[in-house]
């Protein structure tokens, strides 16, 4: 078997003799211990009990099932032995205190996909590590009203087929895959980079009716297929499961679009930026991505609130700069103009 260096490996050579870094370290390490917890009791499926049987809803009116309940009081009760100050949870209302006097503070999306659970569908675990920039943790969670450019490190673990973390501290993203047999994560690609150039796009496009001119008017060009604008076919993807949509991305190229709609609470987008988009923004970015909400980069945001919600574009970066292209062109609630016909503003020939 080939000898591969484990996450311990990699984040004691990363951090050397830095403080910060150590801490980072001992975090990400920590996280990586949770998720190889989670990872056993999903492997074990109907057997660990009914994980997707529904226990009410978050903070923000979305349904919590077991999974993500044992998964958030799992990571929270790791994550007292690392250098963490507060931690802010998509299932909590307010933010957990655990150490005032350490230099982090870590945001986490303990089980992301959770309605795909009882499908046997890939879900995950998502989180973010910033640097304690508060006296205390405060209610509001102003600890972590911070600009995704500041994180220290982010990433992601994948339950599938096999169990996958995906980090980034801020080197380049890295995929280490764990090894059932020893609860270790082991190196298996350094330093992903996500192609350029795709065909494939993911988005629900049951929503169609209640997008804005600007992805009407992308989605409509992607249809034309090599006759359209683009000049080539493109294949449509749709997990419901962001870790998995994102993983795909990683490891072939690909675009995500999660988009504002007219239906109520979605104006502003769906996916939190503290939880989910600031992270995954992280990871593509340092992967050779692009991440935007359409107007803006994602890692450029001024953040407002905790529980923030933004739309999310990211993938391949070819793409994603098309994708802007169309936000920048086409009137969100007008017909656009012929710029965008056969021979318009993406075609040249």
């Amino acid at each position: 078997m080939t000898e591969h260096q484990t996450l311990e490996q990699y984040l004691l050579e990363w951090a050397g003799n830095d403080e910060i870094r150590q801490a980072v370290g001992i975090t990400t390490q920590t996280i990586a211990d949770a998720c190889c917890a989670i990872s056993e009791i999903i492997a074990l499926g109907p057997l660990a009990g009914p994980l997707g049987t529904q226990r009410g809803k978050n903070v923000d009116g979305d349904t919590q099932v077991e999974l993500d309940v044992r998964a958030n009081d799992l990571i929270i009760e790791e994550l007292k032995s690392a250098p963490v100050a507060c931690v802010a949870s998509e299932e909590l209302d307010l933010p957990v205190e655990l150490d005032r006097r350490a230099p982090l503070c870590v945001a986490v999306d303990p089980l992301d996909g959770s309605s795909n659970i009882d499908t046997n569908v890939s879900v995950g675990t998502i989180f973010s590590i910033l640097p304690m920039r508060c006296a205390s943790c405060s209610p509001d969670g102003a600890c972590f009203v911070q600009r995704g450019n500041r994180q220290l490190a982010a990433g992601y673990a994948i339950y599938g087929p096999q169990t996958a973390l995906v980090l980034t501290v801020g080197e380049g993203t890295h995929i280490f895959t764990l090894n059932p047999d020893t609860g270790v994560f082991c190196l298996t690609a350094p330093d992903v980079k996500i192609p350029e150039e795709t065909n494939e796009f993911a988005i629900n496009t049951s929503n169609f009716r209640r997008w804005d001119g600007h992805i009407r008017a992308y989605i409509d060009d992607c249809f034309e297929g090599a006759e359209g604008p683009h000049a080539k076919n493109y294949n449509t993807r749709w997990i419901a499961s962001l870790v998995a949509e994102c993983h795909r991305i990683m490891t072939r190229g690909g675009i995500f679009l999660y988009p504002g709609d007219r239906r109520p609470d979605y104006h502003r987008g769906r996916l939190r930026l503290a939880y989910e988009c600031d992270a995954i923004a992280f990871l593509v970015e340092q992967a050779g991505g692009a991440a935007t909400t359409g107007y803006q980069d994602i890692l450029e945001m001024e953040p407002s609130d905790l529980h923030e919600r933004v739309p999310l574009i990211f993938g391949s970066l070819n793409e994603v700069r098309l994708i802007n292209h169309y936000y920048e062109e086409v009137d969100p609630f007008q017909e656009r103009s012929q710029l965008f016909g056969n021979r318009g503003l993406f075609r040249t020939g």
